[in-house]
């Protein structure tokens, strides 16, 4: 099998969970930066890659990396890319998109340009063709410019990683399912905990929870542009990644994930988006607002994704409705709130300084991970005379 560098972008802020994510597939790390992790691996982690990474937004083969402080270098770096082992004589291909940071070359619609006609250049002259019909399969390319260093990567996942196949109906800003995954990752919180998301909108993090537990890969039932690359990845290992995904999926696991809102659609959406994932009997939904958050148990998480108040309308509510959650919050015994949002004042509303805080981007919005930590609950003891040597 041939051995590739794989390029892996993240949301920015998450790279240690994603870095940890391939590390765990069994893959080695040969970077970290700003927004993406790369690692080497074969055909083979090309699909588990696709198919199991939770907080990747899509995975790229690099086809090789260049300086360029001009056009013209932009021009002859890619051309002298080896873009034939890729890309076959009827193939679709573009640069689907162009990233720029303290670089000399800064107009995205610029450098797809330049990129495409370098690509056909070296194509023409390898397939002695002069013009393509692009009428195969698609090949979209997407390159990084930092500080004049183009790293250029073809794109085998398509639609973003995040978009799992299972979220039909949305609610007003719904969070990303691998952001959403990501959340719960950087949590203690197991399948045998409890967790309950009081803003819980489409139902994302309670159904990310929920797919975890049943120890489901997140892009099991969905496609992959690279499912349509024979000479680059054989149906066989893609059938094969699949099936061992499938064997890995327990739905025997008791659960105790609980999602409320307060808008009765909302839940109904939720629901359906559960039935889809196929996690709906893991997941208890109802209507319900914040200021009825309770359980009768201990040592539960609250992971959620409150309103932020983009909205000038929104932001006079958000007052009450952070000291309501530092209230209800207060009342549950021993828990823990990890809780994400851009509002400045949440701490002091909720009464209490974060344990910890991570600053992560959700987009473009830079919003801050806070972390109210409860108390850990006492380790059950062992079975008399379980590990006992005679």
């Amino acid at each position: 099998m041939k051995r590739y560098e794989l390029i892996a972008p993240c949301h920015f802020g998450l790279e240690a969970v994603l870095k940890k994510e391939i590390i765990d597939l069994g893959y080695y790390i040969s970077g970290v930066e700003d927004g993406r992790v790369t690692f080497y691996g074969d055909e083979e982690a090309v699909c588990r890659a696709n198919v199991f990474l939770r907080t990747a937004e899509r995975v790229l083969i690099k086809i090789g990396s260049f300086r360029a402080e001009t056009y013209e270098e932009l021009f002859q770096g890619t051309k002298g890319l080896p873009w034939e082992e890729f890309i076959p004589r009827d193939g679709k291909f573009w640069v689907a998109k162009a990233g720029s940071v303290k670089s000399k070359l800064f107009s995205p619609s610029d450098i797809q340009a330049i990129m495409k006609k370098a690509m056909v250049e070296r194509l023409k002259e390898v397939y002695r063709e002069s013009w393509f019909e692009e009428s195969g399969e698609s090949f979209p390319v997407r390159v990084f410019l930092l500080k004049d260093e183009v790293t250029v990567g073809l794109d085998t996942t398509g639609d973003s990683l995040h978009k799992r196949g299972y979220r039909k109906l949305t609610a007003k800003a719904p969070i990303a399912e691998n952001l959403a995954a990501a959340l719960i990752m950087l949590t203690p919180w197991r399948a045998d905990r409890i967790l309950v998301d009081p803003f819980c909108g489409s139902g994302t993090i309670p159904i990310e929870a929920a797919m975890m537990a049943a120890n489901m890969a997140p892009g099991m039932r969905r496609g992959f542009t690279a499912k349509n690359w024979p000479h680059i990845v054989g149906a066989q290992i893609w059938q094969d990644t699949l099936e061992e995904a499938e064997e890995m999926v327990d739905f025997s696991v008791e659960t105790d994930i609980q999602g409320y809102d307060a808008d009765e659609d909302i839940v109904a959406a939720a629901r359906e988006n559960a039935r889809l994932a196929g996690v709906e009997k893991l997941i208890h939904f109802q209507k319900r607002e914040v200021s009825e958050l309770s359980h009768a148990k201990k040592y539960g998480f609250i992971i959620t994704n409150p309103p932020y108040g983009e909205r000038l309308e929104d932001k006079e509510n958000l007052r009450p409705l952070y000291e309501t959650i530092g209230e209800r919050f207060r009342m549950l015994d021993a828990w823990s709130l990890y809780m994400i949002t851009s509002y400045e004042n949440a701490q002091q509303d909720i009464g209490r300084k974060a344990d910890k805080n991570r600053k992560i981007y959700n987009g473009m919005m830079k919003t801050y991970y806070y972390q109210f930590l409860g108390p850990k609950p006492a380790k059950k003891p062992r079975p008399e005379g379980g590990n006992r040597q005679e």
